[in-house]
């Protein structure tokens, strides 16, 4: 007999689940957010990275159009003008020379016959320094006094026949023609004589140059002839130079910024190498009156008593004024200047890094400096070495500016 079994419909068998299944079921809804977040930081260290890169570049290339903006501008070492070294008074060289000198030249012309005087001598005014053998003059003389003495024959012969004329036209012996005539040739013949006599005169005095005196008192400084020499007046030999050394002319230039307190009459002192301990005293007695255009100083006249002829003319001296005491001028270095068809010129840099070309005047020159009297001042900034190119209104840089720049 069978058994029925009731009508269940069957039931289907669901895979049994473990526990790593029932986990991992339950981690599915959480593993996709965290996915996304990876790939946002990867896409973030991206970008990083590439800004990182980007970022280096930029700044290299503003850094080289910088230093090459900055290659464009030469760099330029600049120096400033400083005071020189202030003196107690003003000192200046001088040049010393005779009150009076004058060469002296023959009149006549003929052969040494015998000098007097050497170097060093004193002499007086009218003293014979040296004579002069002068044949063909002598003979030139004679002739003159024979001419002389001829002329005045004629013009007795001249005077009796113009008398006798004279009183035959008073009968109308002669005619008024001839005796017109005769008085013109008494004239004529007077004429001569007194031409005859100047010319005698003329070579006489001449004759008379044959003994080479000194025109004043003084030293002979100079002898270059010797006996036998021949003397052409013509030639413009000189045979002695004579000086008068017991006063002393001295001449000093004297800077344009000194010259309103030169005035006649002012007292210095004047120093010579030979006698260093020594001072003479020195007085103004002219100025040239005017400013030398090339070197912009006075020229001034001093004498000085020399009666013991302790001072040899010609010697370099320095002549001080102690009464005239100016500012000593600005000093610029000898490598700042630029030399121009405009004159003497320095490049002055500006506040704005602008260069200025400015005209300057010089002053006195110590080699490895100058003296600037005119044209700058202690605050400017002037350029060492400048090139030949460098312009007015160029741009040039200084090298703390470049230090500067590169710190920030």
């Amino acid at each position: 007999m069978k058994t029925l079994e009731p009508n269940v419909a069957p039931v289907e068998k669901k895979p049994e689940l473990n526990a790593h299944s029932e986990r991992h079921d339950e981690e599915t809804p959480t593993h996709r957010p965290k996915l996304g977040w990876w790939a946002l930081l990867v896409v973030v260290l991206v970008i990083v990275g590439v800004v990182a890169g980007l970022v280096p570049r930029l700044r290299h290339r503003e850094q080289l159009a910088k230093d090459t903006l900055e290659m464009g501008v030469p760099t330029v070492e600049v120096t400033s003008a400083v005071r020189g070294k202030a003196t107690a008074a003003l000192t200046l060289p001088a040049e010393v020379k005779p009150v009076v000198e004058a060469p002296i030249y023959a009149r006549a012309s003929g052969f040494i016959k015998k000098w007097y005087v050497d170097i060093g001598a004193q002499v007086k005014a009218g003293e014979v320094l040296a004579d002069i053998d002068t044949p063909e003059l002598n003979q030139e003389l004679e002739a003159a006094r024979a001419a002389l003495v001829r002329a005045e024959a004629d013009l007795a012969l001249a005077r009796t026949t113009s008398e006798r004329w004279t009183e035959l036209l008073k009968t109308s012996s002669v005619s008024e023609q001839e005796a017109a005539e005769k008085q013109a040739d008494l004239k004529l013949k007077a004429a001569t004589v007194d031409a005859s006599k100047a010319n005698m005169q003329r070579l006489t005095d001449l004759q008379s140059f044959a003994h080479v005196t000194a025109p004043f008192a003084g030293t002979v400084t100079s002898r270059s002839i010797d006996v036998g020499d021949l003397i052409n007046a013509t030639s413009g030999r000189e045979l002695f130079r004579l000086a008068d050394v017991h006063t002393l002319r001295v001449f000093v230039r004297v800077p344009q910024s000194a010259t309103p307190n030169i005035e006649k009459g002012l007292q210095a002192v004047m120093m010579v190498p030979e006698w260093p301990a020594k001072k003479f005293q020195a007085r103004v007695v002219r100025t040239s009156g005017a400013i030398d255009a090339n070197s912009r100083t006075l020229l001034v006249e001093l004498e000085v008593d020399n009666t013991n002829d302790e001072v040899l003319a010609g010697s370099y001296a320095q002549v001080a004024f102690n009464d005239i005491k100016q500012d000593p001028a600005l000093v610029l270095p000898s490598n700042t200047l630029i030399f121009r068809s405009d004159g003497p010129q320095v490049g002055v840099v500006k506040p704005d890094g602008k260069v200025e070309l400015r005209n300057i005047v010089l002053g006195r020159d110590y080699g490895r400096s100058l003296e600037i009297l005119s044209g700058i001042s202690v605050t400017d900034k002037v350029i060492v070495n400048p090139s030949d190119s460098l312009t007015s209104g160029a741009t040039v840089r200084l090298p703390e500016t470049k230090l500067a720049d590169t710190n920030k």
